[in-house]
């Protein structure tokens, strides 16, 4: 019996909707299924009091990679939106990334080349750790104990759950530092935020597939794979096996949506709290992200959690342990017949918005030549 679809997308994310548009494009079939009410995946945006907000955190589009910016520039038109965050310690303000306004707040310094010195006075102590063992060794060697303990440590050790000298050091590789007074968080040449909120890029690169929203992949999966000729698969790899080899490891994340009674809260899209007592890592006032003048304002606390299975997977713990196990799954779904993997959760990584696409794009040319 010939099938109803050609593809069966499960995951109505970034991922799977380029794919799906790209096979719809080339006259395949698609039927795209997701589990959350809503399409979108953590892109997704909610209008509240006439602000989009960015429901599942922040997410600002940076690319240098043009065949990219190109590719989304002809669903939605973006806006000039800058990331320029900041961060707060024991109330004090921080420019973030770390360029000269960050080093003048920290110790005064005027002058790329006063700032240079400091820096290397800062690390002189650490310069004997040959190899370091953990993160914080990691982060003294590159930067000094002055940003580790200010910018960097209570941050990374909430955000991660366990304290630095049990983290590992290559999460930290570097320290990027900037020797201008430029608080752009990004280095890339194109960046912002669609118009209307991402809510209308995922609709149009969708326009033309069967969506079911609401629908657990897992619950009708022999039901719904006899509908299709092939699947691509965007949820998390190791639930697809049926964990076989064991549950990956992830952090997730909690999200508390206020609306204030006030036109302007923090002044900022981003601050982060990078005191390890203070129990969020981050405030997000929406409205900045499309520079509202809305009478009120949206701003979410959040907040980083253990993960657990009922629970939203956001960052992968990407250790050796977790490593290990991943490359187990990963020979498996090349085996698969019929089954394409693709996006963070099938490929157990951390993974920006431009690189999404542009991987989507490349899968798609692939396997629909």
């Amino acid at each position: 019996m010939k099938a109803t679809y050609d593809y069966l997308i499960v995951g109505a994310g970034l991922f799977g909707a380029v794919f799906a548009h790209e096979a719809t494009r080339r006259g395949k079939r698609c039927l795209v299924v997701d589990k959350r009410p809503h399409a979108g995946g953590n892109i997704y945006c909610r209008e509240m009091d006439g602000i989009q907000v960015h429901y599942y955190g922040a997410h600002i589009f940076h690319t240098d990679n043009r065949r990219v910016w190109d590719y989304v520039n002809r669903f939605v038109t973006f806006n000039r939106f800058t990331n320029s965050p900041l961060a707060n310690f024991e109330g004090r303000l921080y420019n973030l990334p770390f360029n000269m306004n960050t080093f003048y707040q920290l110790w005064g310094t005027r002058t790329p080349e006063e700032a240079r010195a400091r820096i290397e006075q800062e690390r002189a102590p650490y310069a004997g750790i040959a190899e370091p063992r953990n993160l914080e060794e990691q982060a003294l060697k590159l930067g000094g104990r002055d940003i580790y303990e200010r910018l960097i440590k209570g941050y990374t050790e909430k955000q991660w759950g366990r304290a630095a000298t049990e983290l590992p050091a290559f999460i930290i590789r570097r320290l990027p530092f900037r020797f201008t007074f430029d608080n752009n968080y990004f280095n890339d040449r194109y960046q912002g935020i669609p118009e209307g909120g991402y809510n209308a890029l995922i609709d149009a690169l969708l326009s033309e597939c069967e969506v079911r929203l609401g629908t657990d992949y897992f619950a009708h999966r022999a039901e719904l794979d006899a509908l299709s000729d092939a699947v691509l698969f965007t949820g998390c790899i190791d639930e697809y096996f049926e964990y076989c080899f064991g549950r990956l490891e992830y952090r997730s994340l909690r999200f508390d949506h206020r609306v204030l009674e006030t036109d302007n809260f923090q002044g900022n899209a981003v601050v982060n709290y990078t005191e390890r007592s203070i129990p969020y890592t981050r405030i997000i006032e929406h409205k900045h992200f499309a520079f509202g003048t809305q009478p009120t304002t949206v701003v979410t606390y959040e907040y980083p959690d253990d993960f657990a299975p009922g629970k939203e997977p956001y960052y992968p713990v990407n250790d050796e342990r977790n490593s290990r196990i991943y490359d187990r799954y990963r020979t498996l779904a090349d085996n698969c017949v019929d089954v394409l993997f693709g996006g963070r959760l099938a490929q157990y990584t951390y993974a920006d918005m431009d690189d999404t696409v542009e991987a989507a794009l490349r899968l798609s040319e692939e396997v629909l030549r």
